[in-house]
């Protein structure tokens, strides 16, 4: 169990790492109308790694509720 948290704590830190990389890549794209499709892409890749960090948030931090 120890080493697939490690595994999803490295994956996360990849995801966090590259999610922060859109955004500075994003904020210059803004700019530029001419590349709106390529902005495009780089918004839904941005979700997507957004929808994944907090699927391995959410199975990293344990359910104390019960």
């Amino acid at each position: 169990m120890m080493t697939d948290d490690n595994a999803m704590l490295k994956r996360l830190h990849e995801l966090r790492s590259e999610h922060r990389d859109l955004d500075t890549v994003i904020e210059r794209l803004v700019h530029h109308p001419l590349n709106q499709l390529q902005l495009h892409r780089l918004k839904k890749r941005k979700l997507q790694l957004k929808d994944e960090i907090s699927w391995i948030e959410t199975r990293l931090i344990p359910d104390n509720i019960a």
